[in-house]
């Protein structure tokens, strides 16, 4: 039995409060809206509750928000692509942001068990103004379980029309890729933090949000597998290869609070169930 899950989550302003309304079909849905930093920004809990996709499922998850609105999504664990007799199980992403609005899209990381077919896509449209603060986690296999990414696939698809395109294919029996010096060099987990704006952004703001990045990577556990740059005008990256999973996800959420405090003078508010 295949699941095909889809929601639909709009975010806008109505008398000064950032509220969330949607829609959705089959296992995919949203807890209730938080306001831990007052009524402007609405934190939400994304929850797919079988808990994991196998060969076949597909989770389709279009999320807009309007101007002026700033919305915050994360997840209660993991998003887990299970083994798969040949059928891929596929998750796409669709983030639309309006004039002026805000999003940061914190989902946990994605893990790929052992012989999974997996797709995963995100796609971002961002009007003028629009700022987008976002990171996409990846796992291959449970190293700490001794469960190895042996056999399977991962296709990995990370784009802006027009402005920004990662786009590859990770085949667990590819051994250059996986363990060569100018591949994955042995890391089973890939990361990537963005921040993504409908403006391209001052040459001033870019190079602070750069730098803070990189003085924080220095001292770093990671620093020689991590980087921070800007590939076009509009988009800053900073891209982390790690063991496991655990010290990427440290790094990306320590640089994030600084992004995000730099750049809209909001303190780094952790989603609540972080902690729990």
């Amino acid at each position: 039995m295949v699941w095909h899950a889809r929601l639909q989550l709009d975010y806008r302003l109505e008398a000064e409060r950032c509220v969330a309304r949607y829609e959705h079909s089959g296992p995919l849905r949203i807890l209730q809206s938080l306001y831990p930093e007052g009524d402007g920004i609405c934190h939400n809990v994304l929850v797919h509750p079988p808990g994991g996709l196998v060969g076949g499922d597909t989770l389709s998850l279009n999320i807009t928000v309007g101007s002026g609105a700033h919305g915050l999504i994360t997840t209660p664990g993991a998003t887990r692509f299970y083994r798969s007799e040949g059928p891929v199980a596929t998750q796409e992403t669709s983030l639309t942001l309006k004039e002026g609005a805000r999003l940061e899209w914190l989902p946990l990381e994605a893990i790929c068990y052992d012989a999974c077919h997996a797709v995963n896509r995100l796609r971002l449209q961002l009007a003028p103004g629009a700022q987008c603060l976002g990171w996409d986690v990846t796992a291959l296999g449970l190293p700490h379980a001794q469960l190895p990414f042996l056999k399977g696939s991962l296709e990995q698809h990370l784009e802006i029309p027009g402005v920004w395109l990662e786009r590859g294919t990770l085949r667990a029996n590819d051994q250059r890729l996986m363990n060569g010096p100018t591949g994955l060099d042995g890391n089973r987990c890939l990361a990537t933090l963005f921040f993504a704006s409908g403006t391209p952004w001052s040459r001033a703001d870019k190079e602070a949000l750069l730098d803070m990045a990189r003085a924080t990577l220095k001292d770093h556990t990671l620093a020689t597998t991590a980087g921070a740059t800007s590939p076009n005008t509009r988009t800053l990256v900073l891209r982390v290869l790690a063991p496991t999973v655990e010290p990427a996800m440290q790094l990306l959420r320590a640089v994030r609070k600084q992004w995000r405090t730099h750049a809209w003078q909001l303190t780094g508010q952790d989603p609540r169930i972080w902690a729990m």
